[in-house]
């Protein structure tokens, strides 16, 4: 039987996210597993990826094989690059410490480089509203220019049409009429 690091699927329509787990390769997707490792949802920008990294180097080191996304997702968080130092130190290329420097220095650059993209991505974000703002209100001041066009059209219109009627009214007197009180009949 060999065991698999693979993702479970969870969460809802069109709203995925994902347990990392240790399970045999023939049961299902979504059934029965040895050990959750981690978490991965890619619904956030960046995607949110919660790692247990030492049971993951465990697993990898005890003969657990990922799959092609679990082994990108430990590519990303570190672990596969670990490994692989280990494996340098196990058949003595370097010692140790000049692993834990060389994976120190890997995860710092690591880090800059997604501290920039979320930095990227807020900026671009705050420069797309600033965008949007400047067009709904381009949009707004035309509306309102609009309308004030039609207001003073529709008022000189009113002035036009109220002229000639007080004119009219002026010219022409109105009789007075009598009224006559109805008289009581006793």
């Amino acid at each position: 039987m060999s065991v698999k690091i693979r993702l479970a699927r969870h969460g809802r329509k069109q709203h995925a996210y994902y347990h990392i787990v240790v399970a045999n390769s023939r049961s299902p997707r979504d059934g029965r597993f040895i050990e959750r490792i981690g978490s991965y949802n890619p619904n956030t920008n960046p995607a949110t990826i919660d790692l247990d990294f030492d049971k993951a180097i465990l697993w990898l080191n005890n003969g657990a094989q990922p799959t092609d996304t679990c082994r990108t997702i430990l590519s990303h968080k570190g672990v596969m690059m670990k490994k692989h130092l280990l494996e340098g130190v196990k058949k003595g290329a370097f010692d140790l410490a000049e692993a834990e420097n060389r994976f120190d220095a890997w995860v710092k650059e690591k880090e800059n480089a997604i501290q920039a993209k979320k930095d990227g991505l807020a900026a671009s974000f705050s420069e797309d509203m600033k965008k949007r703002l400047k067009a709904e209100t381009k949009v707004n001041e035309a509306r309102l220019a609009e309308i004030a066009k039609k207001n003073a059209a529709f008022a000189a219109a009113a002035a036009a049409a109220a002229k000639p009627a007080q004119e009219a009214a002026a010219e022409v007197e109105t009789p007075e009429v009598e009224t006559t009180e109805p008289t009581e009949e006793a």
